[in-house]
C-alpha cells in the first residue's frame, strides 16, 4: 500500500510538471511568433527605408511633459524627420481623460524641437497598440510607415500594424535598461498573446469615428521640406 501510494504521488508530480512545461511553452508561442516574423523589419535611423509617415506610440506623460521614455521615442522620430526618412509624424496615445493628454504632449515636444506644426498629426484615441495601428490605417489612411517605440515593444507594434494593413518598419528608441524597462519587458509576454488574438480576429478599436485628413494634409504641405 505504501509503495503504491508513493508511485501514485510521483505520477501526479510528473503530470503536474508536464502540464506546467506545456503551459510555459504555449505562453511563449506568441512571443516566438513576433520574434520570427518581425525581427527583420527592425532597423536603425541610419538604415531604415524612407517611408511617408513615422508612427510614434505614446507612453506616460507627467503633467504636460513627456516622461524620459516617451521623450526618447520622440527624439528618435526627430532624428527620422531630420534625416529625411519621414515626411510627417503621427503621434498616437491616450487622451481618455481631460487632464491626461499623451498626444498633446508629444505634439508640443516635436513642435518645440523644430518640426512644423502641420507635419505633426495627433491621434487622441490610441489607447493600446492595436487601436493605434488600426486607427492609423482606417482613420488616417496610413499604409506605409516607420514605427517608433521602445525596443522591447517594436516587434508587437510591427505585428499589429502589419495585420492592420500597414507595410511598416520599426526603429527602437534607445532607453536605459532600468527597473521600468525590465517591468515593461515582462509585460510583453501577455501582451504578445493579446497581439496574436488581435492579429487573427482584427477587432474594431475602442473608438473609431470619421476619417481624419491630417496625415494627407501633412504629406501635401511643402513648408517643412528642407
Amino acid at each position: 500500500m505504501r509503495v503504491s501510494g508513493v508511485l501514485r504521488g510521483r505520477r501526479r508530480q510528473r503530470r503536474a510538471f508536464q502540464v506546467m512545461v506545456l503551459a510555459c511553452l504555449l505562453a511563449l508561442v506568441p512571443s516566438g511568433w513576433e520574434f520570427l516574423t518581425q525581427s527583420s523589419r527592425i532597423r536603425t535611423v541610419a538604415d531604415v527605408p524612407a517611408e511617408p509617415v513615422a508612427v510614434v506610440f505614446g507612453a506616460q506623460v507627467v503633467g504636460e511633459e513627456p516622461s524620459p521614455y516617451l521623450a526618447a521615442r520622440l527624439d528618435a522620430a526627430l532624428d527620422l524627420y531630420r534625416a529625411h526618412k519621414v515626411q510627417a509624424i503621427l503621434v498616437t496615445g491616450d487622451n481618455s481623460h481631460p487632464d491626461y493628454n499623451e498626444p498633446g504632449a508629444m505634439y508640443q515636444y516635436l513642435v518645440d524641437h523644430g518640426v512644423p506644426a502641420v507635419k505633426v498629426v495627433r491621434d487622441y484615441a490610441g489607447f493600446n497598440t492595436w487601436d493605434s495601428c488600426t486607427r492609423a490605417r482606417r482613420i488616417f489612411g496610413v499604409d506605409h510607415a516607420v514605427l517608433v517605440s521602445t525596443d522591447y515593444h517594436v516587434r508587437r507594434a510591427l505585428a499589429l500594424c502589419r495585420a492592420a494593413g500597414i507595410d511598416s518598419y520599426a526603429v527602437g528608441a534607445p532607453e536605459p535598461h532600468d527597473l521600468t524597462w525590465y517591468a515593461g519587458s515582462v509585460r510583453e509576454l501577455p501582451g504578445a498573446g493579446k497581439a496574436l488574438f488581435s492579429a487573427v480576429f482584427t477587432p474594431d478599436p475602442a473608438l473609431l469615428g470619421p476619417s481624419d485628413p491630417g496625415v494627407t494634409r501633412a504629406l501635401a504641405d511643402s513648408s517643412g521640406r528642407r
